[in-house]
Order: C-alpha cells, then sequence, then structure tokens
C-alpha cells in the first residue's frame, strides 16, 4: 500500500511539473513579438496588457500598444506624404483618397469624442484614441491634450497629421498582440525607405520592399479593430474577434477579401500588369461621414456594401386579416455577407432597426413601429445594437471612457438571424387589402449624437435602407383564413438612402 502510495505521488509531482513548465513556455512564448510568417492567433495567448505594464520600455505610447523598432519615438522626417506615394501608385492612391482610413484623424465626430475624452480623463487616454488614427502622429510623439482638444481646422493648420495613411500600413513590420494598436512600426527599417507588403517580387526604384505575411491576413486588421478599454478592460469593440469566431476565418475569407477586393491593373504606373490588385476603397458604412465630407463615390460604396450585407423577409403570413382584431406579423432578418456582427464598431453610434409600417388601401397608416422621434430611433423599435454601461448599470450614450459593461448586444451573427414579432390592432373600419412593409435600415450614429456634438444640424446623418420587404395581405370577415399561410414575397432593395426632415 506504501509503494502504491508513494508512485501515485510521484506521478502527481510528475505531472505538476510538467503543467509548471507548460505554463512557463506558453507564458514566454506569449511576450514574444509575433512575427510576419507567425499565425498563432489565439487571442488568449496574446501579452497581457497588465504584465507589459511592469516591463520598463514594452508599452512606450501607454495606454496604447504601438511600438517602434528600439521602442523610441520616431522622426517625422523618416515618413513621406501620401502624395508621394500616390505620384507613383496613382490609383490606389485615388482610392485611399476617397476612404474612411484617410479621414481617420480629422473626422469631425471622432475629433468631437476625443476632445471630450481627453478633457473628462484629464489627458489619461491622449495616446490610447489617437494610436489608430493617426499612428504616425502619435509615434513621433506629436499628440498632446492640446492638440487633441483643438478645433479640426487648427490642427491642420499648426499640427498637420495624416489619417492612416500609405506610410501606416505599409511600415508595420509585426505585431504584439490582438487589439488596441498592437503593431510595431518600423520606417528606415534597413536603414532606407522600407515598405512592407504583400507581394515577393514587388521592386521599388524609391524604397525597399519586403514581403509580408502579415499584411495578407486578417490578424494585421485586429491589432486596431479589436479596442479593449483601457483601463476597466471592457471589450468596447470585438470586430476582429467576431470574424475570427466565424465561419468566414475557418474559410480563409479575410477582412481583406470584402474590405480590399481585387482588381485587375497596375500596383504601380510602372509596374507590371495584375489579374489582381487589392482595391485601397476599405469600403464600410460610414456613408453618412463620407457624403459629409465630399467624397460622394466612397460614401456609393459604403450604400452598396451595406445592400449586400443583409435580407429581410417576412415569416409566414396569414391568408387573411380579420378586421377589429389584433394581427401579428414575424419578420426575420439574415447576416448574409458581413463576416462580424450586424452592425460592428463604435458602440456609441453603429445601430441598425426595422421600420415596420401597416396600410390599408385608402392610404391610412394603421401602425407603425421603427420611426425616428427626436433625433433617435423611438421606444420599442426592433433595433440591433450594443449596449455599454457604467459602473452603476447606467447606458451610456456619449461616455466611453466610463464604461465598465456591456449590458447588452443583440447584434446579428456572421451567417446568423434574427427574428422580431409586431403586433397591431386592425380597425374596424380598415380597407382591404393592407400593404405590409418592412424596410431593414442603419446609420453609423443618431442625429441625436451629432447634434449634441457638433450642434444641431451642422450634420445630416443619413439613413441607409439596406433592405425592403413588402407584402398585400386582403382583410376577411371570417376567421377560418386567416388560419391558412401564403409565402412572403421578397422585395430586396438596392441600398438606398433618405432623409428625416
Amino acid at each position: 500500500m506504501s509503494h502504491s502510495r508513494h508512485t501515485c505521488a510521484q506521478v502527481a509531482l510528475h505531472r505538476l511539473c510538467f503543467l509548471t513548465c507548460l505554463l512557463t513556455v506558453t507564458l514566454v512564448a506569449a511576450d514574444e513579438l509575433q512575427g510576419d510568417d507567425n499565425q498563432n492567433n489565439e487571442k488568449w495567448l496574446e501579452p497581457a496588457r497588465s504584465r507589459l505594464m511592469h516591463v520598463i520600455g514594452a508599452m512606450p505610447f501607454f495606454p496604447h500598444r504601438a511600438n517602434t523598432t528600439g521602442n523610441l519615438v520616431l522622426n517625422v522626417k523618416d515618413f513621406d506624404n501620401a502624395q508621394v506615394c500616390g505620384a507613383c501608385h496613382t490609383e490606389i492612391y485615388r482610392q485611399w483618397r476617397s476612404s474612411m482610413m484617410s479621414q481617420a484623424w480629422d473626422e469631425p465626430i471622432y475629433r468631437a469624442l476625443l476632445k471630450r475624452a481627453s478633457a473628462a480623463t484629464e489627458g489619461k487616454v491622449d495616446n490610447f484614441c489617437t494610436g489608430c488614427h493617426t499612428p504616425i502622429g502619435l509615434t513621433t510623439g506629436q499628440i498632446t491634450s492640446q492638440v487633441n482638444r483643438s478645433s479640426i481646422e487648427d490642427s491642420a493648420k499648426n499640427h498637420p497629421m495624416p489619417g492612416v495613411d500609405c506610410e501606416t500600413c505599409h511600415n508595420i513590420s509585426a505585431r504584439t498582440g490582438l487589439d488596441n494598436g498592437a503593431y510595431v512600426l518600423s520606417p528606415r527599417a534597413h536603414g532606407k525607405p522600407t515598405k512592407f507588403g504583400p507581394r515577393k517580387d514587388a521592386v521599388s526604384p524609391y524604397h525597399d520592399t519586403v514581403y509580408s505575411a502579415l499584411h495578407t491576413r486578417s490578424d494585421f486588421c485586429g491589432t486596431c479593430h479589436n479596442v479593449t478599454h483601457p483601463f476597466s478592460s471592457v471589450a468596447v469593440e470585438r470586430t476582429y474577434d467576431e470574424w475570427q469566431e466565424s465561419t468566414y476565418s475557418l474559410n480563409n475569407v479575410t477582412c481583406q477579401s470584402c474590405h480590399m477586393p481585387g482588381f485587375a491593373g497596375k500596383a504601380a504606373i510602372m509596374g507590371p500588369d495584375r489579374k489582381e490588385v487589392a482595391s485601397h476603397w476599405f469600403s464600410g458604412a460610414n456613408a453618412t461621414m463620407l457624403k459629409h465630407l465630399g467624397q460622394e463615390e466612397g460614401a456609393q460604396r459604403a450604400r452598396d456594401m451595406l445592400a449586400r450585407a443583409a435580407q429581410i423577409t417576412f415569416q409566414q403570413l396569414p391568408a387573411a386579416i380579420i378586421p377589429g382584431q389584433y394581427a401579428s406579423v414575424a419578420v426575420k432578418v439574415t447576416n448574409v455577407g458581413a463576416g462580424h456582427k450586424l452592425p460592428t464598431g463604435f458602440p456609441e453610434g453603429r445601430e441598425m432597426w426595422i421600420d415596420f409600417r401597416v396600410q390599408d388601401a385608402s392610404g391610412r397608416e394603421l401602425y407603425r413601429l421603427g420611426s425616428i422621434k427626436d433625433g433617435k430611433t423611438e421606444v420599442n423599435t426592433r433595433n440591433f445594437k450594443v449596449h455599454i454601461g457604467d459602473k452603476n448599470g447606467n447606458p451610456l450614450d456619449v461616455e466611453v471612457w466610463n464604461a465598465t459593461q456591456i449590458l447588452s448586444d443583440n447584434r446579428i451573427l456572421p451567417k446568423g438571424y434574427n427574428i422580431g414579432e409586431f403586433s397591431f390592432l386592425v380597425p374596424a373600419d380598415a380597407v382591404g387589402p393592407l400593404t405590409l412593409t418592412a424596410d431593414l435600415n442603419y446609420w453609423p450614429f443618431s442625429q441625436k449624437l451629432a447634434d449634441y456634438l457638433l450642434g444641431k444640424d451642422k450634420l445630416q446623418v443619413e439613413i441607409t435602407r439596406m433592405a425592403n420587404v413588402t407584402q398585400s395581405v386582403p382583410l376577411s370577415t371570417g376567421s377560418d383564413t386567416a388560419k391558412r399561410a401564403i409565402p412572403a414575397k421578397l422585395k430586396l432593395d438596392d441600398a438606398s438612402a433618405y432623409y428625416k426632415e
């Protein structure tokens, strides 16, 4: 018996040693830089911010996670203006100029929020917010509370900085994590201008070119498209994780597949003709801001992308509806085209909702739910949104810097769907047939938020209709016909935009 106990003790000791060694190796590996050809995307093995904070120099731009070669502040002269790149990469520059990436620093809603966040936190989030909106501005030491709280016009005149430009993305040499800007910016990596990119045969007379497998993968985008609150650790935005946990990632459909689809042409005017050059429209869903900034081509691309993202249909409708009684209609919304939740990003703003209406043959509106009242969707609207809250459980519409928890999240998963039910009383004098209409609408932020941040009517928020379904249903005086069902007729419009007066 004693020998058996001794043997069991030895086995237990060996197991404990093995687990200890395994944990040590895991922690060491997690602190190493993720190189170009390392596809270790296990998010739970990324180096913890709490540990990095205790390593001298590990987070030189705290609380942002950007690094540079040697963790030194970079020289502004190490970076070219995007117009210089545009001299050779003409078409790519033209596309980028019409994107939200190029407007990332000078976008008015962001700057209004940044000004408030900087003042409210006494500058604690100055570096954090700016590191993904002007990476070069942050890593060259130009970011201060004064700059962050200045007007767009003042900063453009006295402290001009690029948004997310050519030099930003093509000087990233590695990543150290999967959120909060965990990129490594390495200009002049070879002692002279060096550009990292997705091609092994790229040659330039102006700069060195280095193949980067990282630039071909979604984790490149994940460095900024995952956002964790730097002090409360709330998952504020998780666009990359949403993709990683979807069927899209399993089937190698990357962020670049949808947001940088290839086109036939030249990457540079002196370069070879290629069957596929990555486009640089970076199309997303912010038609409002692009139109406001005069980029109508980019705005239309945003509308087109929204039109491909979702479908809306009626579930089985009654063969007839009885006047004087309640009727119920189920509406199904399906995420058919977005490789992340729908909608994704910017929790204070992004909202998708169903605008459901019932009209009789005389043109009288019998019921509506989903209209805009006082600059926001009316109470009880069937919407899709994430809600963040403070430590007391109060919802936050603006002050995301006070976030400590996610209160709710009913956004639609990739390839997922949601079914909402609408019940309404049909007047006894209704004139048949009834026309049922359901619009699937989206805006990047509410009119109320825009008015609060910028002043009333300074920016007109566009409501983009992503999809539409309409069906006519007859009225009946008998209850028997109401038990039967007819298939719904789907009408999916091209994305169209309209404005609420």
